[in-house]
C-alpha cells in the first residue's frame, strides 16, 4: 500500500470527477432513501444512548453507495456511519453518512440529507484534506455540492435548467444580531452543558435554530441562510461535505480538539463572526 504522504493531491480534473461521483451519490442515495421512508420506518437499533437510532435505510443506503464506490473506485478508502473505515492503496477516502438527521427521518421531519465526500489522507479531519463533496436532501430536491479550489454551488431538482448558483457565507450579521444553529447531543448528561453554551451565544444571537441535520445546517452556513452553526458531539461523516461546502463558500470552519471539527465541537462562520462564536463556546 502506498501511503497518502507519498502522494500528490489530484488535479483540477480528478477533483472534477469526484465531485460529479459524490453528486450521484448523494442523489441515488437520498433517493433510496426517501423512497424507503414512504414504505414506512423500521428502527434498527440504537447506537449511543436509547434516543440515537439507526433505521434500517441507514444501513441499506449505506450498503448501496458502498456497492458503487466499489465499483467506480474500488482502490480508494471508506469511512462509513454504520459500516466503519476500510483502507484504501490511492490516497483517497470517501467518508458517507446515508441519512444525516436520522430521528427526523424516523419521525417525517422533511430535514435530512444524504452526505459524501472524498478526502486525501487517513479518515482523520486533523490530517486529512477534504476534496470534495455534496449534500442532498431528497425531500425538497436541493443539492449542494463543491470541490477544492471550484467554490460551492446549489442545484434544484425542479430546476434542471437552472445554472447552478454559486455559495457565500454571510460575512457580518446584520443589526438585530446572528441567526445560529446549533445541535444537542442523545446523553442527557450533556445537555446542561449544551444549554449554557447558548446561553453564552445568545447576547450576539439573533435568534437559534436546531434542525436536527449537522449537513444541512452547514449548508446552510455556506449558502447564508445562517450565519453560524456549533454543535458538541459531530462525527467525521456528518461535517467530511458541509465543511467543504462552508470553506469553499468563504466560511471558517473549526472547534476541538485542535482547532479543527471533531467531536468535542465543531463551529462553522462567516469570518466576522467564527471567532465570537469560538470564544463563547470553546470548552470550559
Amino acid at each position: 500500500m502506498t501511503s497518502s504522504a507519498s502522494r500528490s493531491l489530484p488535479a483540477t480534473d480528478e477533483l472534477a470527477a469526484l465531485e460529479r461521483l459524490a453528486v450521484a451519490l448523494v442523489r441515488e442515495g437520498g433517493t433510496l432513501a426517501r423512497r424507503r421512508r414512504a414504505e414506512g420506518v423500521r428502527i434498527a437499533a440504537t447506537k449511543s444512548a436509547v434516543a440515537d437510532i439507526v433505521t434500517a435505510a441507514d444501513r441499506e443506503v449505506e450498503e448501496l453507495l458502498r456497492a458503487r464506490l466499489a465499483e467506480f473506485r474500488p482502490d480508494d478508502g471508506f469511512l462509513g456511519e454504520e459500516s466503519g473505515a476500510e483502507p484504501g492503496s490511492t490516497g483517497v477516502t470517501w467518508v458517507v453518512d446515508p441519512i444525516d438527521g436520522t430521528v427526523n427521518y424516523a419521525y417525517g421531519i422533511p430535514t435530512y440529507a444524504t452526505s459524501v465526500a472524498a478526502v486525501f489522507g487517513e479518515p482523520d479531519p486533523q490530517t486529512w484534506t477534504a476534496l470534495a463533496g455534496a449534500v442532498y436532501n431528497p425531500v425538497t430536491g436541493e443539492l449542494f455540492r463543491a470541490a477544492l479550489g471550484q467554490g460551492a454551488w446549489s442545484e434544484q431538482d425542479a430546476e434542471p435548467d437552472a445554472a447552478p448558483r454559486r455559495l457565500h457565507v454571510n460575512d457580518e450579521p446584520g443589526p438585530a444580531g446572528a441567526l445560529v444553529a446549533t445541535g444537542f447531543g442523545y446523553d442527557p448528561a450533556t445537555h446542561a452543558g449544551d444549554l449554557a453554551r447558548v446561553e453564552r451565544v445568545m447576547p450576539f444571537a439573533r435568534d437559534i435554530r436546531r434542525a436536527g441535520s449537522a449537513a444541512l445546517d452547514l449548508a446552510f452556513v455556506a449558502a447564508g441562510r445562517l450565519d453560524g452553526y456549533f454543535e458538541r458531539g459531530i462525527h467525521p461523516w456528518d461535517h467530511a461535505a458541509g465543511a467543504l461546502l462552508v470553506t469553499e463558500a468563504g466560511g471558517v470552519i473549526g472547534g476541538e480538539p485542535g482547532g479543527y471539527p471533531g467531536n468535542t465541537m465543531t463551529i462553522a462562520a462567516g469570518p466576522g463572526l467564527f471567532d465570537r462564536i469560538e470564544a463563547a463556546v470553546k470548552t470550559r
